[in-house]
């Protein structure tokens, strides 16, 4: 049986990302990790079950919620380009971690190159 990731799983991958900073900008319920000021995950601190919103492309994101109980478009994100993975016995921890580290890509491209972290 493979181990169930948890909400100390999401913070250690975030954390282990360059120039990554948690804020709590909605309050001390949620954890908001940025790169040079840019969200790329939000996770609840509080209850069950444990969610993290990632930014993933389109058709990507529209692959994931189709192929994976648990993962929904973002919840109060633009459901287009972000997914909520809920972290539960069903969620594959390899994948959420690649979702993870995508996200982060997806956001530091986005970044004026000079911004970028090296």
């Amino acid at each position: 049986m493979q181990k169930r990731f948890s909400r100390d799983d999401i913070f250690a991958v975030c954390d282990a990302l360059p120039a990554t900073r948690n804020e709590n900008p909605f309050g001390p319920e949620t954890s908001v990790y940025k790169v040079v000021g840019r969200v790329f995950a939000i996770t609840n601190l509080d209850g069950e079950p444990v969610t993290v919103t990632l930014k993933a492309d389109p058709p990507h994101a529209e692959a994931l919620v189709r192929d994976h109980d648990w993962i929904t478009p973002g919840y109060h994100m633009n459901k287009r380009h972000w997914v909520t993975v809920t972290v539960g016995p069903d969620a594959d921890p390899q994948l959420v971690t690649d979702l993870i580290v995508n996200s982060y890509e997806r956001v530091v491209e986005g970044l004026p190159r000079a911004k970028r972290p090296t």
